[in-house]
Parts: C-alpha cells; sequence; structure tokens
C-alpha cells in the first residue's frame, strides 16, 4: 500500500470535541515501548475525562522497519485496547518519513488535531492539554520548545544552538530549539499533504504553512531506556537535509568565496611580482603553494555543494514513493 494523500472525509464537529491521533514514529523501541505506550494511554484517557478529546481518539505508533520486536509489542497493545494502532513500513525509510507517514494517517483517520512525539517521551506529554487549550482558542499548529538544554552536554547545547542560527541565516525557517513535537490541526495537515518533494525536513516545511501559530514551552527529559536513535552523525545529517532541501544561500556562499578566492590569488599574484623584482623569489614559492591548495580547495567544496543540490534534483525527478506500508492496523 502506497502513501495516500488528499480527498479526506472532512471531520466531523463532534459536539465541539476534538479527535486526538498522537503519532509516535518507533525505530527499535522494544526497551522503551511498554513504559511510553502506557504514559501515552493514561495521558488521552486524562483528556477525554475532562472532556478535551474525543473518546475515539488514537496513539498511533510507526514502524520505522525496526528489527527488534517493536512491532509486534505495537501489535500486542492494539489487542489489548482499542486507543492503541500502528502502520508498519516495508522498509527503513527515516525518522522524517516515519513521521510523515503517522501524520498522513492520522489525516486519513479524519482526526481533527495530531500531535507528534518521538516514542522516548523526552518531550513533556503533560503539555499536550495545553497545546490542545491553545488549538481551541484558534491556533492551527502549536510548537512544543525547549525552555532549557539543563539535560544536554555542553557540547550539544552548543552545536544545537549553533545550529538554529545557521539554519536561519541561511534561509530555513525554523523554530527555536523546537524539534518534532508539534500539534496540528487536520487543516494544517491538509496543507502539509500537499507538499509532494521527496526530500522531507518537516521542521522547516511546517512553519512554511503560514497557518496561525502557537507555543507551549517545557523542559526535556532524560531518556527512560535504550539509547538515542539521533547521534551525532544523524544530526549533522539533518542539518544537511534540512538546509539543502529549503535554501540554495549555500550556493551563494561558495560564489561569494569564490570571488574572495580570486582577490587572495590577485594579491598573492602581486606579491610574487614584488618578491621576484626584489630578489627574493625563494618567499614566492610558498605564496604559490598556498595559492594552489586554496584555490583547489574553493573548487572541490564547491563541486560538493553543487553536488548535494543536483543529487536532491535528481531525487525529486524519480517521483518514488517517500514510503510503503506494509501492515496498517484498524
Amino acid at each position: 500500500m502506497n502513501e495516500r494523500h488528499l480527498n479526506i472525509i472532512p471531520p466531523s464537529t463532534r459536539d465541539n470535541v476534538p479527535l486526538l491521533c498522537i503519532v509516535v514514529p518507533c525505530y527499535n523501541e522494544e526497551e522503551v515501548l511498554p513504559q511510553s505506550s502506557s504514559i501515552l494511554a493514561s495521558t488521552v484517557e486524562d483528556l477525554v475525562s475532562k472532556g478535551k478529546v474525543s473518546p475515539e481518539s488514537r496513539i498511533i505508533f510507526v514502524d520505522d522497519g525496526s528489527k527488534d520486536s517493536t512491532w509486534d509489542i505495537i501489535c500486542s497493545l492494539h489487542k489489548n485496547k482499542n486507543v492503541f494502532t500502528g502502520i508498519k513500513l516495508a522498509h527503513n525509510e527515516g525518522h522524517q518519513r516515519a513521521l510523515y507517514a503517522g501524520l498522513m494517517d492520522a489525516l486519513d483517520r479524519s482526526c481533527d488535531i495530531s500531535v507528534s512525539i518521538d516514542a522516548d517521551l523526552q518531550d513533556d506529554v503533560d503539555v499536550i492539554e495545553e497545546m490542545i487549550d491553545k488549538y481551541v482558542a484558534g491556533a492551527e499548529i502549536v510548537y512544543g520548545v525547549r525552555n532549557n538544554r539543563d539535560t544536554d552536554t555542553g557540547f550539544k547545547r552548543n552545536t544545537a544552538q549553533t545550529y538554529y542560527l545557521l539554519m536561519n541565516k541561511l534561509g530555513t525557517e525554523v523554530v527555536y530549539n523546537s524539534a518534532d513535537f508539534r500539534l496540528m490541526s487536520s487543516r494544517a495537515l491538509k496543507a502539509l499533504a500537499q507538499y509532494r518533494e521527496a526530500n522531507l525536513f518537516l521542521r522547516g516545511m511546517v512553519p512554511s504553512l503560514g497557518f496561525k501559530t502557537d507555543k507551549v514551552y517545557y523542559s526535556r527529559k532524560e531518556r527512560m531506556a535504550g539509547e538515542s536513535k539521533y547521534p551525532l552523525s544523524k544530526m549533522l545529517a539533518l542539518a544537511a537535509e534540512g538546509i539543502t532541501s529549503f535554501s540554495i544561500e549555500p550556493m551563494h556562499v561558495m560564489t561569494a568565496v569564490g570571488v574572495v578566492a580570486l582577490f587572495v590569488a590577485l594579491i598573492m599574484l602581486v606579491y610574487t611580482i614584488v618578491s621576484c623584482a626584489t630578489g627574493n623569489a625563494v618567499a614566492g614559492w610558498g605564496s604559490i603553494m598556498v595559492s594552489i591548495w586554496l584555490v583547489g580547495g574553493l573548487v572541490i567544496t564547491s563541486l560538493g555543494v553543487t553536488g548535494e543540490y543536483v543529487g536532491k534534483a535528481y531525487l525529486e525527478t524519480k517521483r518514488r514513493p517517500r514510503y510503503i506500508v506494509d501492515i496498517e492496523l484498524d
């Protein structure tokens, strides 16, 4: 079964009580799912008892081609409680595509609102109620924003701040200190479904939708069990994906650097001529070598940046599905 888009039956008013779908992408989460599923179920039950969401609300687990017993656990949860459901992707597609698949499944279920959250529940589920209140007040998208980074190492804290500053400088609109913990209305989901690119970077796509937004602030918790599925290498890959998917500014930067390099080469040429005229030709050897390495490095870097964009254009032209659903629970 391929990905599905639009042609959705409009959600009913349900006496002004929204139907909530909590979307949870999972990859090898067998250690954490028994705990996190219990917390999420309690959260939904509490919201239903307060009249905040419909009793038909669901928790959608998206198994992103896990190699452990993640899918077996999801099936067991679904069998024991109606609040749990899930889809299994035929192949590991990565966090962003798995999350997108879950959001589109929520849209197919005619949900009024969706909340996306990672399986480790480092994001605070207690602020989901506040998200819903802001939706009721008129916000179509509500971002979960960290109010501090006390649980991060100094290195991660500094690199994260640099990442957000760099993304905004390069023309990619992202919400500072916000990842993929957010609420989206059905209207926002329908708009997101119209984005057809293969290179998904939801942290940049969602802000570009243009609907009314709001924020809730929370303190991020320690992971309950298991290891993080986002090591430094994947964080760097995600940053590169975001920059090259939403901005051609790096190519502008490399053009500007290339112009500067030409001026440096001109200065080196003048220096070499002066050195020869004054009988200090040996000194020119260093300037020539520096120029060669400088220009060569710039050329190779520029080709690399250009290649990134050419590669992305190649992937877009293939028009392959972003994910394929292997199994879908009711």
